[in-house]
């Protein structure tokens, strides 16, 4: 696992972006972390994007990139 960049959210929760390895495949982990009095810990919420599918997954990004503008 290796961890590529981390973005604040808010004041308890990070955003962490990971390239992974599950069970013999490689891809891109965003999930969000979570730092409170109750629980620290990953949360449920997150995606896994297969290392195959990540071009057309920044395709899609450059779309909003684009949109913004």
């Amino acid at each position: 696992m290796a961890e590529l960049g981390r973005l604040k959210k808010n004041d308890t929760t990070e955003i962490v972006v990971q390239k992974t390895e599950f069970r013999g495949s490689v891809g891109i982990d965003i999930r969000e972390y979570v730092t409170s009095d109750r629980y620290t810990g990953w949360s449920k919420n997150g995606i896994r994007i297969p290392v195959e599918m990540w071009k057309g997954f920044k395709e899609i990004l450059d779309k909003v990139e684009s949109a913004e503008e």
